[in-house]
């Protein structure tokens, strides 16, 4: 399957349902995840990053505090894709470790 090519609705709907921590926002899958601390919060995006830059692919995203809110989309495909899932799949893996 070409990476780049958008998911259809129903495609994208159908992958949620494994993981319920993530909505549909705005034609982007949407997380947020509240940590312990900044520290915490800080280390998990510097975690993020590292695999993001590995896949080529990056998140939206913002951080205040403990609090970190995500955004996966492809810009070239003009929709969710699945690389966005392939990075979602290694989001969650990281957060489990948290």
């Amino acid at each position: 399957m070409n990476e780049m090519v958008a998911l259809s609705e129903a495609e994208i709907e159908a992958r949620l349902k494994s993981h319920t921590e993530w909505v549909l926002q705005d034609n982007k899958l949407y997380r947020r995840v509240i940590f312990a601390d900044f520290v915490q919060a800080f280390g998990f995006m510097t975690q993020v990053a590292l695999v993001a830059e590995k896949i080529n692919h990056h998140p939206e995203w913002s951080n205040v505090y403990r609090t970190v809110e995500m955004y996966l989309t492809t810009h070239d495909a003009g929709g969710i894709s699945q690389l966005d899932f392939e990075l979602l799949e290694e989001i969650e893996q990281l957060i489990g470790t948290q």
